[in-house]
């Protein structure tokens, strides 16, 4: 076999979100009955189509690796049934485990806060939510009619992902919008691809607890 045949057969193991140019975006769809977004790199790629399965008992969802939804390149599945303390693992489409996320305790009342781990349960990233507020502000001033539309630009909820050395390594900002959800994720220190793999699978299934706390 040539050099260029193996080239081609390792890229054709990789999926869309191990190799990308950051900051990423999360776009969340309007008008769906199940909470979809689009994951694009800078480049305005797409990198991955998310999908929570309506109407389970325990959150399962699938990541596609493009908007057609032709192939399922992640899969997200709770450990138990609707519960806040639930962890959520990830598994690649060969079924490997690569790692889980889940809320730490009872700090996840006031602001988000979940840890993230190894496919060997090790404690690797901490995500937290650096202005807890601006989600109460944007919930309250949400019920307001007409200033209610205000939210999108007023309120914009941030999180961030440090390593077990409590350095910050990646940022999620909400965008001012009217309409819709779009978050941007920054790269703030050099990480692993594994690494960066587990922290943005973590920061889709957390986008989409926290979009259900409002």
């Amino acid at each position: 076999m040539s050099i260029e045949d193996n080239l081609l057969d390792e890229n054709l193991v990789e999926t869309n979100i191990d190799h990308f140019d950051y900051p990423l975006t999360f776009e969340f769809k309007i008008g769906t009955i199940s909470n979809d977004f689009i994951v694009k790199d800078k480049n305005g790629i797409t990198l991955a189509y998310v999908r929570q399965k309506m109407f389970k008992f325990k959150d399962a969802i699938q990541v596609f690796s493009n908007e057609q939804k032709s192939k399922v390149a992640y899969t997200i599945n709770a450990d138990r049934i609707i519960d806040f303390n639930a962890s959520y693992s990830f598994t690649n489409e060969h079924d490997e485990v690569l790692g889980k996320v889940g809320r730490k305790g009872m700090k996840s009342l006031l602001k988000a806060s979940y840890e993230v781990f190894s496919n060997d349960n090790a404690k690797e990233f901490h995500i937290q939510e650096e202005n807890p507020w601006a989600k109460v502000f944007d919930s309250l001033l949400g019920e307001i009619p007409v200033l209610g539309m205000l939210t999108g630009y007023l309120f914009n909820p941030k999180y961030i992902v440090k390593n077990s050395n409590d350095v910050p390594v990646i940022r999620l900002t909400k965008e001012p919008s009217f309409f819709g959800r779009k978050f941007r994720l920054d790269k703030l220190e050099d990480i692993s691809k594994k690494e960066s793999e587990r922290i943005i699978l973590s920061l889709m299934m957390m986008s989409l607890l926290e979009r259900r706390r409002g």
